[in-house]
């Protein structure tokens, strides 16, 4: 399965972490997520379609959902990717 059939939730590390069931997505444990530069944020995916039950029964409520396009387009954002040292 392709990346453009897979849905992306941003999601808070201090209230949202410990709430993911890892086996409903395709990270393995917390370690395995992409985290914001300030470790205040972290993504989660899925295959779109197939919401994760702790999404679809409100226990984890992600702050966006977004698709491959548009997660990408974020993660080129300073608050996710550290900006190239000066040469």
């Amino acid at each position: 399965m392709g990346y453009n059939n897979k849905t992306y939730a941003i999601c808070d590390i201090a209230t949202d972490m410990a709430k993911v069931d890892f086996s409903q997505v395709s990270q393995s444990n917390g370690l395995t997520c992409r985290r914001s530069l300030d470790d205040t944020l972290f993504v989660i995916k899925y295959p779109t379609g197939v919401i994760p039950t702790f999404i679809n029964n409100g226990t984890v409520v992600p702050s966006e959902i977004l698709d491959h396009q548009d997660v990408l387009a974020l993660m080129a954002t300073p608050e996710w990717t550290p900006e190239e040292p000066p040469e």
